[in-house]
């Protein structure tokens, strides 16, 4: 990677730990190379999920996820499903669980 790339890279980055985010624990189903993981949300905003885990996925990972809003707390009749991709930007141990940070590039809604 060249030193612009870095650069460019390291300032998206950046751009998106500004905007807002939001405290919610929600349950998530974590999928990179072939493998699933449950998780757990820290935090959302509109570029990116804090994902709490107990196995690493290394940055530069693609993933899927799926993250199930509850019916009450979305103000709907049904559950909401939201189906992701995106890539690891972050990962770090705290207290013996892995924080995954990642970047949501795709997102799609469905009623669960």
């Amino acid at each position: 990677m060249t030193e612009a790339q870095a650069q460019a890279r390291t300032g998206h980055y950046e751009d998106m730990q500004s905007a807002p985010r939001f405290p919610l624990h929600l349950s998530a189903s974590v999928k990179s190379q072939g493998s699933a993981y449950s998780a757990e949300t820290e935090n959302i905003s509109a570029n990116g999920v804090l994902f709490a885990m107990d196995k690493d996925v290394p940055v530069g990972s693609m993933v899927d996820f799926t993250i199930l809003l509850p019916a009450d707390v979305v103000g709907a009749r049904k559950d909401v499903q939201i189906d992701c991709r995106g890539r690891v930007v972050r990962s770090f141990e705290d207290r013996g669980r892995r924080g995954v940070g990642v970047v949501i590039d795709e997102y799609h809604f469905e009623r669960a």
